[in-house]
């Protein structure tokens, strides 16, 4: 269960970095309070989560999924660019929280 509030607390990172470039440097009202909002819940999943997780593998895995999350959602919504490189350091963040999950 603990590992599920993770996964879901990252997913809420994500959420919560989107909104915050989506609220243009807190100046859209309604992207601010989704910003509060999606990092709130984030943080108390996180929370919940680290009751049972480690520390270092929760931390790691919930910055990895925020960040990977990110990138993708920048590239895919964002016009961001995508290249072989960061492609593949997007592949070693995965494989990162994949290994850390596996090892715990």
């Amino acid at each position: 269960m603990a590992w599920m509030l993770l996964v879901v607390a990252g997913f809420f990172e994500v959420a919560f970095v989107v909104t915050m470039k989506l609220s243009d440097g807190f100046r859209v009202i309604k992207y601010t309070a989704l910003t509060i909002v999606s990092a709130t819940i984030s943080f108390y999943l996180l929370s919940l989560a680290l009751l049972t997780v480690p520390l270092g593998t929760g931390y790691a895995v919930w910055t990895g999924i925020g960040a990977a999350g990110s990138i993708v959602i920048g590239i895919l919504f964002f016009e961001e660019k995508k290249s072989i490189l960061k492609l593949l350091f997007l592949t070693c963040i995965i494989a990162g929280v994949v290994g850390l999950k596996i090892v715990n």
